[in-house]
């Protein structure tokens, strides 16, 4: 009887150390790769602490989320989008839909997972739901390219929804199905381009890979992406095929980097593979990075285009700057930022949303 009463005891102790949900299990062994637990743990730690910048960032957060608790979603059947310079205002309007939607997904997202609030998660679980059972296909000319850097928003509100419970495996699968049949069709389409298009679609293919868990196709974006780095990036950090864009050519800059320096980030945290601080003959991301830097700060000495656009009225490229602060610990970078935070980019595309929220360190991944 004494054996049976320990072994009985045993039993009910080990029992209840194995009663974690069904939650907590798929979060400690789910990676989430673009922001993986570790971030997320040590961003919740600062904001029991109220510590700054990350609390006055969360704030900032909820505001954008409590916005949206009432808004409908924009799915489209058909997202039809022409080319920007062709009919600017209908590719504009047009784009929208996606975009507001796809910020909604994952800002919702993002507070449910800081705070567990089920409201929050229901709204993201609403706005990626719509999407799956509504969109079929995209059309015209820059339709695949707007799914692939708006859509972004979607994918990285789907990752940090696929843990919870409040996303039913129906709905799941629903999206999964979507992703397989739109959104990562499209990203792939472009992923083979020269130009952002190309890095648009590198970083929504390892989105979509992760989230499908297909390790043969992020394989292949780190084989695309180290294919032409060194081909993108001139001896002295310009961007080839972006600084010949006339007046945008700094904004092109921008908008190659962002996406590249964010599929970065993804292969780390799915590989442990550091891309960053790859380099041949001195070229390297970092002296992209240099390069764009000192020509925002600098735009009267940009020599390929007299008075070109900066983001000076906008939150770019600070948002870069902020994400990117953390991986080099450059301290250029970082006084370039501190005027502006906290740091938030809530349009258009979606790879460095909430930098000054969520930080970026290697240190994050063991």
């Amino acid at each position: 009887m004494k054996y049976l009463h320990i072994l009985l005891t045993m039993l009910l102790f080990t029992g209840c150390m194995n009663t974690e949900t069904k939650q907590e299990k798929n979060r400690r062994t789910n990676q989430h790769s673009m922001h993986p637990v570790a971030q997320i743990d040590f961003v919740k730690n600062r904001l029991q602490q109220k510590t700054e910048p990350y609390y006055t960032a969360y704030l900032q957060l909820i505001r954008y989320a409590d916005s949206i608790q009432h808004a409908a979603h924009h799915a489209l059947s058909n997202f039809a989008v022409p080319g920007y310079y062709d009919n600017p205002e209908e590719h504009q309007a047009n784009s929208l839909a996606i975009q507001k939607d796809a910020f909604g997904a994952y800002c919702s997202a993002l507070v449910y997972q800081l705070s567990g609030e089920k409201k929050y998660g229901e709204k993201a679980v609403y706005f990626l739901n719509a999407w799956a059972s509504t969109n079929k296909e995209y059309s015209e000319h820059d339709g695949v390219l707007v799914m692939a850097y708006s859509g972004s928003g979607l994918m990285i509100g789907a990752e940090l929804m696929a843990d919870s419970e409040i996303w039913e495996e129906k709905d799941r699968e629903n999206f999964r199905q979507w992703v397989r049949s739109v959104y990562q069709p499209a990203a792939n389409e472009i992923r083979v381009h020269k130009n952002n298009w190309a890095d648009w679609g590198r970083f929504g293919s390892l989105l979509a890979a992760s989230f499908l868990n297909e390790p043969e196709e992020v394989s292949e974006n780190i084989r695309l992406i180290k294919s032409d780095l060194f081909e993108k990036i001139a001896m002295d950090g310009s961007m080839l095929e972006e600084t010949r864009r006339g007046e945008n050519g700094i904004w092109y800059t921008y908008f190659s980097l962002s996406p590249m320096t964010a599929a970065c980030w993804l292969v780390y945290n799915l590989t442990g593979e550091n891309l960053f601080d790859l380099e041949e003959n001195n070229l390297s991301i970092k002296n992209a990075l240099n390069y764009l830097l000192y020509y925002e700060q600098h735009p009267t000495e940009w020599p390929f285009y007299d008075n070109p656009n900066t983001g000076r009225k906008e939150p770019w490229p600070e948002n870069l700057f902020e994400a990117i602060s953390g991986i080099y610990q450059d301290e250029k970078y970082k006084e370039f930022v501190q005027p502006a935070r906290p740091v938030i980019y809530p349009k258009h595309h979606f790879a460095w949303v909430f930098p000054t929220l969520m930080p970026v360190e290697l240190s994050f991944v063991k």
